[in-house]
């Protein structure tokens, strides 16, 4: 592999992880945000379903208008406005406020996924891009443990505003980055006189007309679901057995790091094994996981460790399963790559909204109540993964 195609790729990991940095640091300073704003735990959690809400839904809009306009103005539009709601988040003085300032987060950092995913279309084919999926999946597992990890330090340390400060400067390096490293794609010619809204819609239409498209979107926000579900949850969780916010990253990694590992699996046996043999071996990786962590957890067993070891299953099982979804959701059709990267990500975050926001509904004094939510949504997931291999 070339220079210039190493630091291509080292580029688009690091646009694709900011969003997901950005959403995860803040994840241990939210046990303690109840008691420093007064609030209860529902308001709590809607910082962060009000983060995931943007991050999906902007993707709708970006996507199209890469595809029309170009993908390198677009991504720096929206680390612009990612840097500007990551200032707001330091400064907020309340929880409206910070709820505000991260769904502009959000809605600037959408652009950072679907310009990514959308370039690896545009610069890899077949099978390698599959591959370079994969080694996305393995840097996407890195960030919700050194996330956690280094918010719950920098919390104790310097308070929760630091995390958001650091969000300021990441998204000021990754524009510089954007700006210096990363190719411009030509805007596809114009349709006539065609307003970008109607060919947006158009756009949609077309793939909303594409059965197997709607099933690999619905494999990844199901799976999506599912682990914001254990974000949002966890920390709630592993607080019941008295771990704090500067603990909860090291139990958190279990799932991203054995993401790492299924990633890593994904690029060494998409080639021999075929991608739906990968799928089902992940999904069945997936559900294994989950039923022993509901088995120990109906057995009583309420330490952190019976919490999230059994999780490790789950991990591996959506580090095989996922990068095959991302590159059949773009490569169904290759000319309307940004609109499909856009819509199976809108999808995406709009189920792990749900899923983040359904863990403040139920208590979670051990870890049963948010097993059962985990495991619903995994089962939806294997129900459309079946359909998609039966087609």
């Amino acid at each position: 592999m070339t220079g210039s195609r190493t630091w291509l790729i080292t580029n688009l990991l690091g646009q694709i992880a900011f969003g997901l940095l950005a959403m995860t640091i803040c994840l241990p300073s939210m046990q303690e945000w109840g008691a420093i704003f007064q609030a209860d735990q529902a308001a709590v959690q809607l910082t962060f379903s009000a983060y995931v809400v943007a991050f999906g839904g902007l993707q709708l809009v970006y996507g199209p208008l890469s595809d029309r306009h170009g993908r390198k103005p677009v991504l720096l539009l929206g680390l612009a406005l990612a840097g500007l709601g990551s200032l707001l988040a330091a400064l907020a003085p309340g929880l409206p406020s910070l709820t505000a300032a991260r769904f502009l987060q959000g809605a600037g950092a959408a652009a950072t996924m679907v310009i990514g995913r959308s370039m690896v279309q545009d610069q890899f084919e077949g099978a390698e891009r599959t591959r370079v999926m994969a080694w996305i999946g393995m840097v996407l597992g890195l960030c919700p443990p050194l996330a956690t990890i280094i918010g719950g330090q920098l919390h104790v340390r310097l308070g929760w505003q630091s995390n958001f400060v650091l969000m300021t400067c990441l998204a000021v390096l990754m524009f510089a980055a954007a700006w210096r490293g990363l190719p411009t794609r030509a805007p596809m010619p114009p349709t006539g006189n065609t307003h970008w809204l109607p060919a947006m819609g158009r756009a949609y239409a077309r793939l909303a007309r594409e059965p197997s498209f709607l099933l690999y979107a619905a494999i990844l926000a199901l799976s999506t679901a599912t682990f914001y579900a254990f974000l949002a949850g966890a920390p709630i969780v592993l607080r019941s057995y008295g771990v704090g916010p500067d603990g909860v990253g090291w139990y958190i990694m279990c799932i991203p790091m054995a993401y790492i590992v299924g990633n890593f699996l994904t690029s060494r046996w998409v080639r021999n094994k075929g991608e739906r043999r990968v799928m089902q071996i992940g999904q069945t990786a997936a559900v294994s996981g989950l039923a022993l962590l509901l088995i120990l957890g109906f057995a009583g067993l309420k330490t952190p460790l019976a919490f999230s070891l059994p999780l490790i299953l789950l991990g591996l099982g959506h580090g095989l399963l996922v990068p095959p979804s991302i590159s059949g959701t773009v490569g169904i059709i290759p000319a309307l790559a940004g609109a499909a990267a856009a819509a199976a990500g809108v999808v995406q975050q709009l189920m792990g909204a749900v899923g983040g926001y359904a863990v403040g509904l139920v208590s979670h004094d051990g870890a049963v109540n948010l097993g059962l939510l985990m495991m619903g949504f995994t089962l939806c997931a294997l129900a459309a993964q079946w359909m998609l291999h039966r087609r």
